[in-house]
Order: structure tokens, then sequence, then C-alpha cells
């Protein structure tokens, strides 16, 4: 698909800012301001790209990473690192280093006018708990029982991003192998984690393909003279159960390193699906097919799981997009089997177990290295289908200050990749009730949903042009959607709030 011209995406983002004033109503000058931001940051995009499928831009996350001497923690094959590859995207400023920091923030006392009179709502549920903080100077400016920790759904995600992010680095890739021992003339497919390894023909995302390893293996096996071979798969750098507490469900697949298009059976790319029962032994049986296509005959029926042999040589590799990329993706969709993944990288950089319970001490063990508050805390998962995860409001929007921050540009993927309300993701289709709509476009920001939970935090410039992070999360709520409206009610106020 060819990549848009600027004049196109000028166009597109102006109408959408012009969309977003429309809806909008408010009568605060900063929120046109805001607009109009929007379109003029589309020329600079325009420049930059390149942009993915969902519109979400990379070029920030990229230019933002380069700041890190050496791009980051890198675990090997990365772009830009090393001889004879491109080198990294051009040092740039943090582009969302506290905007507004020379205009006041709000006081505590007129926030709290603001949002007392809405967090009373009845829709919220039987208790409700909020954190504002000012992202300029990292203060909070309102809090309701911010330190309670309750079940936060979805918004765990946000708390893996950043371990993943801060334990394997921005720029991390995930890959996987094929390696081969020549004794035996067994071939073994090896699992490295990557959950986006796919079979599509059409690859919006630049995940690492499963028919590009098959043509390199292919090539390679041939190029020593050997056109027949016995594979197997190694998916044992997950131990544990693979099967998530909540059970074989279509909102995840099981968690295992090896597995395509994220053990999907129909061409979907998010939200639930049938998935196969057992992903890895699946993904080995299709790499079976793809080397038989590509003259490699196989012998001894279908592949066999198994460890591969440490004097096995390397035949050919793939590798996942960057995590930042990932990370963007696993935020705008909510994508569960990314987040699982991310937990389990997280786990292998800090030298946890790669299982469950592993991956919950190395979240936990990175974000008290930055020092985050974690009293009552608890990740029995990444994704956030776990009623037993524990998040305080007041570590969510301590993890987005820290996101925020002009000296963490690795975590930067943890904003540029939260929906925008009413354009993308899992917001695209909230923030149309008159009462809320004054948020579209401006809000950005996390959703987090199970039956009688209800969460949403994210980013927002108030009407004085001042960057503001908020966590609003709610249970015992009578109906989700009007939970959902109520919070959505909640962040529009502050987008539209001076208050001072």
């Amino acid at each position: 698909m060819p990549e848009p011209k600027a004049s196109q995406l000028l166009t597109s983002a102006a109408k959408t800012a012009a969309t977003a004033v429309v809806r909008a109503r408010t009568k605060h000058v900063a929120a046109g301001a805001t607009a109009v931001g929007l379109a003029l940051a589309a020329v600079v995009v325009a420049t930059t790209g390149p942009w993915d499928a969902s519109g979400q831009r990379k070029a920030e996350a990229d230019r933002s990473v380069s700041q890190v001497a050496g791009g980051g923690a890198d675990h090997g094959g990365a772009p830009g690192n090393g001889p004879g590859r491109s080198p990294a995207a051009p040092t740039a400023p943090a582009v969302l280093a506290a905007p507004g920091a020379t205009v006041p923030a709000p006081t505590r006392s007129a926030l709290a006018d603001v949002l007392d009179p809405l967090l009373r709502d009845p829709a919220l549920g039987t208790h409700r708990t909020a954190s504002v903080v000012d992202a300029v100077t990292g203060k909070q400016l309102y809090g309701k029982s911010s330190g309670d920790p309750l079940t936060p759904a979805s918004t765990t995600k946000l708390a893996t991003a950043v371990a993943a992010l801060s334990a394997a680095g921005p720029d991390h890739r995930i890959a996987t192998r094929t390696v081969l021992d020549k004794d035996a003339r067994k071939l073994v497919l090896v699992g490295g984690g990557d959950p986006t390894l796919t079979m599509r023909q059409k690859n919006p995302y630049g995940a690492a393909s499963l028919r590009t390893l098959a043509d390199k293996t292919a090539a390679a096996l041939k190029a020593g003279g050997t056109t027949e071979i016995t594979l197997a798969y190694d998916a044992s750098l997950y131990s544990g159960p693979a099967t998530h507490p909540i059970g074989f469900n279509e909102n995840l697949a099981q968690v295992t390193a090896l597995m395509v298009d994220e053990g999907r059976a129909d061409d979907s790319t998010s939200g639930p699906a049938t998935r196969a029962e057992d992903p890895a032994a699946s993904a080995a049986r299709t790499f079976d097919g793809l080397l038989r296509e590509r003259g490699i005959r196989t012998k001894g029926g279908d592949p066999r799981a198994g460890k591969a042999p440490g004097k096995a040589e390397d035949v050919a590799k793939v590798e996942s997009p960057p995590l930042f990329a990932l990370v963007e993706r696993m935020l705008t969709h909510s994508d569960n089997d990314i987040a699982e993944a991310l937990a389990r990288q997280a786990a292998v950089a800090a030298h946890e177990d790669h299982s469950f319970d592993g991956a919950g001490r190395a979240i936990r063990k990175q974000l008290d290295k930055l020092g985050l508050p974690l009293t009552g805390v608890r990740f029995a998962d990444g994704s956030g289908l776990d009623r037993a995860d524990k998040v305080s409001a007041e570590l969510l929007t301590g993890l987005l200050a820290k996101a925020a921050e002009p000296g963490r540009p690795e975590l930067r993927s943890v904003l540029t990749g939260l929906p925008v309300a009413g354009f993308t993701g899992t917001l695209s289709s909230r923030y149309d009730d008159a009462a809320d709509a004054s948020g579209t476009g401006l809000v950005r920001a996390k959703t987090g949903t199970l039956t009688g939970v209800n969460t949403l935090a994210g980013t927002v410039v108030d009407a004085d042009g001042r960057l503001l992070v908020f966590a609003f999360m709610t249970q015992g709520a009578p109906g989700p959607q009007s939970a959902q409206a109520g919070l959505d009610r909640l962040a529009s106020s502050v987008a539209n709030c001076g208050c001072r």
C-alpha cells in the first residue's frame, strides 16, 4: 500500500482536528489551539514518517529512543546498531517534554470543584478512586483514595509496557530461529516469544514473517547440500502453565514462546477469536509445509517438541518489530497476547522465571527501580485479564508521568500508543455523547473493562495548555456503558478545565 503524501496527511489531519473542535463545543480558546496544533503536526509527521495501518506515528518513538546512547538496551539485532547497518534516527528534542511548562498548573481546589461532583455519580459504582498529576512537576493535583489498590483490568498493560521497555529496552527485537544438528540432520524451529510472527502475505505492521524464515532456511540448507531433514520445534523458553488462570478462551492464546498470528484460527488481527489448541505445534506444522513447498523434504511425520541441542548451528532467523512498536500496538488495541509476551520478555531480561509468576515479579522489580508506589500492588499477569491483579490510581498516574519525563525517552511509546478519544483503538467508539464529546481528539487513554470493573488512565492537555496525566478507577458499577460514560466525562472535564 503506497505511503500517503504529506499534503494528504495534512488535509486529513486538518479535517480530523476540525471535527474534534466541532464536536467538542467548548468555549476554551486553548482547545481550538490544540486542534490547530494537530494539523500543523501533520506537516512534521508527513516528512518524517512512517505511519502504520492504525495511524500511530512511529517516527516520534524512533527519534525519542535515539536519544539514549547506543539506542537503549539492545538485546541483539536492532537495526542501526552495528557495522553495516543503517544509522539510528537523528537525535531530536523530547517531543513530549512537559507541554505548558510556562503556564500555571490547575489548583487543587479548582480541580476538586470540577471533579468531586462527577466522581459521586452512582453510575461509577460502589468504589471509585482518582488521581490527576501535573506532568511538568510530577506532583499530584487531585486524589481520591488514590493509593487504594483495585482490579485494574487492561490498564495493567501500562505497567507491563513500562517494565518491558525499561528491562529489555525499546529497540529489543524478538527472534525466531532455525538451527541444525548436522549429525542427526535435524532442523529445529526455535521460538523466542514473538506472538506477532505471521503467515499473512499482507503484513501492515512489519511483523516477522514465517514465510521469510522458510525462504532463508531452505536457501541455507540447499547451499550446504541438505535437502532432507527431520523437523522439530523448541518452545521451551517459557516455563510454568501455558494456560492463563482464567482458562482457555478467545481473548488470549496459550502463552507459548512459539506461535503464528497469535494462534488465531481466522484472519482477525485483534479482539476475541478462536485460537489453536496448541499454537507451538500448529506453527511447526505450518513451517513444515512451507519447507516442503521450497524443496526441503521432511521425514518422521509431524514435528515433535524438543529442546534444540547445544551443538546445533544457526541456520536462519527473523525478528519482530522493536519493543516500542509492539508496545504501541498492544496499548492501542489492548492486545492481550502481546501483553503476556512483553511480560515474559521483562522476565527474561530481569532473570526471573519465564512464567506468569516470574513475569509478575519482573514487572514489580522494574517498577520498584523506577521508584513507583507499589503498596498493595499485585501483578498476576501482564494483560489484566486476571482479577487478582491489583493496582492503584496513584501507580497508574505514576507510570504515565514517568513516561512523560524528558529524561525517559525509552518509555515514550507508552504515551504514543494510547488510543485517541473518538478516533483510534479502544476509544474509537467512545466520546460521542454530548456530555463527554468535548474530550474528543484531546484525551488519550488506556481503557480497562471487566464485569463490574471500569478504568481509564491517560494524558490530556488542559484548557491552558498544561500536560496532565490522570487515572480513574471504579468497581461495582451497575452497567458498563454508564460507567464508561462517567469516566469519559471525568477525562473531558480535565481537558476543558483551566481550574485556577
